[in-house]
């Protein structure tokens, strides 16, 4: 009798280590280019689950200029200095909110898109933001962003990721 509440104990030990061990990601992900691959990395639990990874709101489709629009970037620029960088760093260090390097690797244009302009909604009922809202603790307030400054920000945030 003991020796098998002794294997049972031990089986559920093995399970549990592997189950907790196999969620761990590659450093080197965090740093992937522009591919569905790398994107699905970044919200792996999202994805496998079948949940939106574009998140929730008007933007289905984000057409990204290759290359990026200088013009947008400087836009963008100017809107994380006078509204963002309070609470962003633009490393991967978390300040109130989370560091935005790499964000565009794990997040696709439509979910930043989303989130930046309905922030209430995407906090209330998409789970990788309710996820991102568990490690930070504070909510995004609403930035008040029309759609064009929106998608600046989000070109800024392509050129702070790297990309061409």
């Amino acid at each position: 009798m003991k020796s098998t509440l002794f294997c049972i104990i031990a089986a559920i030990t093995i399970i549990c280590c592997v189950q907790c061990g196999s969620n761990t990601q590659n450093a080197n992900n965090a740093t992937a280019r522009d591919t569905n691959v790398q994107k699905v990395v970044g919200d792996t639990v999202i994805v496998f689950l079948g949940i939106n990874s574009k998140g929730i709101g008007r933007f289905k489709n984000v057409q990204l200029t290759h290359p990026l629009d200088q013009g947008m970037v400087a836009k963008g620029k100017a809107i994380f200095q006078s509204k963002c960088f309070a609470c962003h760093k633009l490393t991967t260090e978390m300040l109130v909110g989370p560091g935005w390097s790499g964000v565009t690797n794990r997040r696709s244009p439509e979910w930043i898109m989303n989130w930046i302009t309905n922030t209430k909604v995407m906090v209330d009922r998409d789970l990788a933001a309710q996820a991102d809202l568990a490690v930070c603790l504070i909510r995004m307030p609403n930035q008040d962003l029309t759609d064009d400054e929106a998608r600046s920000v989000l070109e800024f945030m392509r050129e702070n990721d790297g990309k061409q």
